[in-house]
């Protein structure tokens, strides 16, 4: 129009020459976690084997020389020529922020390079040249990458893939068709879940009840699987709260009004941990007697030091619960395939218990195709190295469902014994003590001590442990999507040499412990009656969280006096006491 300046097109630039790529992300869903400041922040941790894991799953890559170069930060940089990433809202207008951070030596969250980039939510790639990156001298391994929100809990489709520089090479991705849960090859694989129905007695009896409405209380406990990592969002789409959901249909009323929730899993901890922090965390000290409980710990065992004495225990305190409650085993897996089914499904035969394996479900079907068998693959299962995604969650709660509904019909239980039993055989009064011990009973009536409940029970001079840590491992417990700090009345040493020093009357003593993988951590020698038991390192595993370690067992019932002192040199270095277990 006359008078109006009219902007001419600029002139397009070259288009990039095309590159192999490959994924480490495809149409996974994240959700911004709250954060004080009213953002949501997703964290998607590549540190260890996770980066080599996303390249295996969702890119195909099998090739160990280019596995190998994913490793380090030098070798991301030689492999990777751009990332490209895409983000996907509701409103495609919304800015997310894009970070990349390497982990440095020097102190692995701090010095390393953090490289953030604006990225427009509507599902358009968006290019990251590695050589636009100022990159740091001090980079050592990839880290992390964190999808940040305006908003928190903001739901998104993000996709991350990796374009590779000259001279390497990568698969063309595989088409994948949505997961057919309708289909019956998926219910074919459900019925291989089911290791052993066992004595479905006292679950049956918990079904019956919640039928006939009255207050019956469901949990779970576990690790990260059961606090629902992976799911998006955490608190309606983890496993426990699906089969929980199913649990109440199941029963014929369809709502949770007689039913209550209780999910208490902590990421990165063992049954070890779950056996001193049972009663506090399932039971609430007393307030809550559960009716069911499914034990989920089966990809984080390896760590306990009992090598599955932790496990029975902890199986064992819940039968002796005031409602003789039900159990199921539950069997998760990582994504190599591996999970400790065989050690702990030991404990599940002997004491005649209902155990579910996910092993045993997906994972010869992994490795069809889609046309002869295949019902998902491992990336729609897997949201990363270790955790399932919505449809990999989704897949454990029908695992248990199709086990609820097995015992409901009184189809194929079996004894303790291994044997064929009658629908209405009861457990002996003396069960579970009747039951000979697979690996050991010494912990099975551990308690929680720590400074709150410690009055009464021990002796303590806290010496220069005195001050209380706030920077904890926090997860989120039953339907909540805020994160709750673990073992808050903890004692922590910032500066001194005078140790910590208690008299408790035990036979067997466990020390909680805060790991950490900060600078400023310093290890601990524990001592009981004047002889060092073992030196604790918090930065041994390298990020903040719970852990339980044995101090002492086998003891003499008496009292007994216990030192925890800075290591020589460490005197003025953090060391937090989370609590102990004491026999």
């Amino acid at each position: 129009m006359e008078g109006q300046k009219v902007l001419a097109p600029k002139a397009p630039k070259d288009p990039e020459k095309k590159r192999k790529s490959f994924y480490i992300m495809r149409n996974k869903q994240v959700a911004g976690s709250p954060q004080a400041d009213g953002r949501g922040v997703q964290v998607i941790f590549l540190n260890d084997e996770r980066l080599v894991s996303f390249a295996r799953i969702a890119g195909g890559i099998s090739d160990e020389g280019t596995l190998d170069l994913l490793h380090t930060a030098a070798g991301f940089r030689r492999l990777v020529y751009a990332m490209g990433v895409s983000v996907e809202t509701e409103d495609p207008r919304e800015i997310t922020t894009f970070v990349l951070q390497m982990y440095g030596k020097a102190d692995p969250y701090v010095t390393g390079t953090q490289y953030e980039a604006a990225v427009r939510a509507d599902g358009m790639e968006h290019m990251i040249k590695l050589s636009d990156v100022d990159w740091s001298e001090d980079d050592d391994t990839p880290g992390q990458m964190r999808f940040e929100f305006a908003k928190a809990n903001t739901l998104a489709k993000v996709t991350v893939r990796l374009y590779l520089q000259d001279g390497f090479d990568a698969p063309e991705p595989e088409q994948e068709e949505p997961v057919d849960f309708g289909n019956p090859a998926y219910g074919k694989m459900l019925e291989r879940s089911l290791m052993q129905v066992g004595n479905c007695d006292r679950l049956r009896r918990v079904i019956r009840k919640a039928r006939a409405g009255e207050e019956t209380n469901v949990a779970f406990i576990g690790g990260s699987i059961t606090q629902g990592a992976g799911a998006i969002p955490i608190n309606e789409q983890c496993y426990a709260w699906k089969a929980f959901r199913g649990f109440c249909q199941l029963c014929g009323r369809g709502t949770d009004d007689n039913v209550r929730y209780v999910k208490a899993g902590i990421g990165g901890t063992s049954s070890e941990l779950g056996m001193v922090r049972y009663s506090r965390d399932v039971c609430s000290d007393g307030e809550i007697s559960p009716d069911l409980v499914v034990v989920e710990f089966a990809v984080n065992d390896e760590g306990d030091e009992t090598g599955g004495e932790s496990f029975e225990c902890l199986v064992r305190k819940i039968l002796k619960g005031p409602k003789e409650p039900a159990v199921i085993l539950l069997f998760s897996v990582f994504s190599n395939d591996v999970n400790l089914q065989e050690r702990l499904s030991k404990v599940g035969k002997a004491y005649g218990l209902p155990m579910v394996s996910l092993k045993d479900c997906v994972v010869e079907q992994f490795y069809l195709k889609p046309d002869t068998g295949r019902v998902i693959s491992k990336n729609q299962y897997f949201y990363d190295v270790y955790h399932p995604s919505n449809a990999g969650h989704t897949v454990m709660a029908d695992c248990l469902l199709h086990l609820l509904k097995v015992a409901d019909s009184g189809d194929g239980e079996t004894s303790p014994a291994g044997g064929r039993v009658a629908q209405n055989v009861t457990q002996p009064a003396d069960y579970p003590e009747n039951v000979a011990p697979v690996y050991g009973i010494e912990f099975t009536d551990i308690r929680l001590l720590d400074r709150k409940n410690a009055e009464g029970i021990a002796e303590i001079d806290c010496g220069d442990f005195s001050g209380t840590d706030r920077d904890l491992q926090a997860v989120e417990r039953d339907r909540n999507l805020f994160r709750t700090p673990q073992f808050t009345d903890n004692w922590m040493h910032t500066s001194g040499s005078r140790p910590f020093c208690m008299d408790i009357e035990c036979s067997a003593l466990l020390i909680v412990e805060k790991d950490s993988a900060s600078p400023k951590a310093g290890c601990i020698e524990a001592i009981v009656d004047g002889e060092k038991v073992r030196v604790i390192d918090p930065k041994e595993v390298g990020w903040v969280h719970c852990n339980a370690l044995i101090l002492s067992r086998g003891m003499e019932r008496r009292k007994h006096h216990v030192e925890i002192r800075m290591a020589e040199g460490d005197e003025d270095k953090q060391f937090t006491i989370l609590g102990f277990g004491y026999v």
